[in-house]
């Protein structure tokens, strides 16, 4: 690595104020320090759980939890900057007088946690007066002394600065050889180093690891001044650094080079710029109706904003309105046991434990045992994602194991599990799929997107669209958008590819709640098919 590259860290580095960062900035060598002693940590938490007890809360749970954060960003042949970033502290919530309260603090000494405690029983109790009825918490059975670790070969924290600056300069290097007028690469790493305890008697501790590496190339008509743009096909992941291997066998070749379980981002930077230039006089889209052949790497976007967030049960349920509105799937047409979601070829399942996602946890952020359940089932509405102090509006007693906090110094609420499209039980592959669609469009890749506040109306955009006729892939097009409603979306939904072409893609920075918070979470499907759904074309103009 030229030292000569850097930029000056603080400078205007392309996103580094647009994201999620918290903490201190730290040297690059404290990402690889030893956290807290874990005997220490049961000392600490024993401290907040007695006193909590002694102050007359009847629940109480904490958590110690060490985040660093790692990201690189660089454009063209430049790093523009790297962060490295630590925050340390612990946050405690009870229940008294049947009332939630909570307090954090980062003064970690046995007075530090015992008055934090001490100040979330306060809170509990003084908001007791307006609580209008006690919180029903399901219960939940102690784990004692209990460990989980991201499965992982190689810990991108202990990865030198050199090697990961070298990656992204030998992709940038990539996608200007090939066409490419300007390149932004970068690398987010994310270790959630925490550690639950509660008075149910659970001390777990977990060791959780995320990493992302997006690139966006664009490609210039210099006589034109127009411009189109190609993001990486890559995607956020929780495993280490060996996801970005590159290994032949996650290799899916298709109309460009796609990826399972580990990704070639050289390769995908060449053929970016390869395919940004070609959209530069690619055919644009005529306005119609189309058959959809819809790629994982497309989907799960999809697949977030029309099923993820609105079966979100504090959402359903009007608690929750931030980011992402509030939902149509109402306690009401669940109830029914009828409510057609989507087609019978419909299954969509919520989970904690896929290997290689980003929502992969041994347990939750209340100490429950991650697990998968049914959100639709044959194409039927048959459940939500809830949380302890949920599931018994559902008439339900366990909790699904999908609570969640970006930060020690936040109080978790129930977020989003990864929300996956079950494949196809019939053998059948994409290429087989496509021979049967006389007027369609296959469509890779995530792109812009709107949806209304109920999560009904939407439209979404991608990465690159590729006209099909009489089952013959005839040529790129471009200026692509589809629109549709969630339920009339889902129920035209005629075929799904069998598991062997099932892939996750996701979110690294999914926002809810007010004060904000951050969370990730993947998606999976093998590719699928929609009929007769409207395209419009995004270059035409009214008038």
């Amino acid at each position: 690595m030229d030292r000569r590259k850097f930029l000056q860290l603080g400078g205007a580095g392309l996103g580094i104020g647009m994201l999620p960062l918290s903490g201190h900035v730290v040297a690059e060598n404290q990402l690889t320090f030893s956290g807290i002693d874990t005997a220490v940590k049961k000392e600490l938490a024993d401290t907040a759980l007695n006193t909590a007890t002694k102050m007359g809360a009847t629940y109480a749970d904490v958590r110690i939890g060490r985040y660093l954060n790692q990201y690189v960003v660089t454009r063209e042949m430049k790093v523009q900057n790297v962060v490295n970033t630590e925050s340390i502290g612990m946050g405690v919530r009870v229940i008294a007088k049947g009332t939630w309260g909570f307090a954090a603090t980062n003064d970690m000494t046995v007075d530090g946690i015992a008055r934090a405690t001490a100040k979330a029983v306060a809170t509990a109790k003084a908001n007791a007066k307006y609580q209008g009825e006690p919180v029903q918490l399901a219960a939940q059975k102690g784990y004692g002394e209990v460990s989980w670790r991201t499965p992982l070969q190689k810990n991108a924290m202990e990865i030198p600065l050199a090697e990961k600056v070298d990656l992204l300069m030998t992709v940038n290097e990539a996608a200007l050889e090939a066409g490419a007028n300007f390149i932004n690469s970068m690398l987010y790493l994310v270790n959630e180093q925490k550690y639950f305890a509660s008075t149910d008697g659970s001390y777990i501790d977990q060791d959780v690891h995320r990493l992302w590496a997006p690139f966006t190339v664009t490609a210039v008509d210099k006589e034109t001044g127009g411009f189109r743009t190609r993001d990486g096909l890559g995607q956020p992941v929780g495993r280490g650094f060996e996801y970005l291997d590159g290994r032949a066998e996650d290799k899916v070749k298709s109309q460009t080079v796609l990826y399972r379980d580990s990704y070639d981002m050289v390769e995908d930077a060449r053929l970016a710029a390869e395919q940004a230039r070609e959209k530069l006089t690619a055919k644009s889209v005529q306005p119609g109706k189309y058959d959809l052949v819809l790629d994982p790497s497309h989907l799960w976007l999809t697949i977030h904003e029309s099923v993820g967030h609105p079966l979100e049960l504090d959402r359903v349920l009007g608690y929750e309105a931030n980011f992402a509105g509030t939902s149509f799937a109402t306690i009401d047409k669940w109830r029914s046991g009828k409510f057609k979601y989507g087609s019978d070829k419909v299954n969509l399942f919520a989970d904690k434990i896929q290997p290689g996602s980003l929502g992969a946890v041994g347990y939750d952020d209340e100490g429950v045992k991650t697990r998968n359940w049914d959100l639709v089932k044959e194409g039927i509405l048959v459940n939500y994602q809830a949380i302890r102090d949920q599931v018994h509006m559902l008439d339900q007693k366990e909790s699904h194991g999908c609570c969640y906090a970006d930060s020690w110094s936040s109080v978790q609420f129930q977020r989003m599990p990864n929300v996956s499209l079950l494949p196809g039980t019939d053998e059948l592959s994409v290429k087989e799929m496509i021979k049967d669609v006389e007027k369609g469009i296959y469509i890779i890749g995530d792109g812009s997107f709107s949806i209304d506040q109920q999560r009904y109306n939407f439209q979404f955009g991608g990465q690159l669209f590729y006209e099909i006729e009489n089952g013959e892939i005839t040529g790129m097009l471009e200026d692509v958008a589809y629109q549709s409603n969630t339920q009339e979306f889902w129920n035209s939904c005629s075929q799904i590819c069998d598991k062997r072409d099932y892939r996750l893609g996701g979110s690294f920075f999914d926002g809810k709640g007010q004060p904000s918070q951050v969370s990730a979470v993947s998606h999976g499907s093998a590719t699928a098919r929609f009929d007769n759904v409207n395209v419009i074309n995004t270059k035409r103009k009214l008038g």
